[in-house]
């Protein structure tokens, strides 16, 4: 398997990545969230104040961990979000699939507390532009990147 660059977004080099425990669970569940997209990483990196960092890392995928990849925003993707959302853990050391942007997130909420059905949250995301996100779990998992550096990148 060939190597991947992805990117995670901060206000701070992180050369060793950590898996933190949050007040609010992500898409996910707690865990190392990177993008393969580098636009995405810019544009969260510019969120908030302090300096803009995207730091980078080359990911080769172990075929012995359990890996859950989502080709796309599906019934099972949303099913996984809103469960993840709501508090639930997971035994997956990697995710992969789009992200529940902000806009995305509203939606997943709405359907979270009944406010829409499945039929109108797809209604809603369908004409969203494709993310990306990869997590990661596990300390195994985290050993599949390798720092390969960072700088910082202003949104124009």
């Amino acid at each position: 398997m060939e190597n991947k660059i992805l990117y995670h977004a901060s206000k701070q080099v992180v050369e060793y990545p950590e898996i933190r425990k949050a007040k609010y669970t992500k898409d996910f569940s707690w865990g190392f969230y990177c993008t393969g997209h580098y636009k995405q990483a810019v544009r969260w990196a510019n969120r908030g104040k302090g300096s803009p960092v995207i730091n980078q890392y080359s990911y080769r995928p172990d075929g012995s961990l359990s890996i859950l990849k989502f080709e796309g925003m599906t019934d099972e993707w949303l099913d996984f979000i809103a469960r993840c959302r709501s508090g639930e853990s997971h035994r997956y050391d990697i995710v992969e699939g789009p992200m529940a942007n902000d806009t995305i997130w509203n939606y997943v909420n709405d359907f979270l507390v009944g406010n829409i059905t499945r039929k109108q949250f797809w209604v809603l995301a369908e004409f969203r532009y494709p993310t990306h996100q990869i997590s990661f779990h596990t300390l195994a998992a985290l050993d599949c990147l390798i720092f390969e550096g960072s700088e910082i990148v202003c949104d124009s």
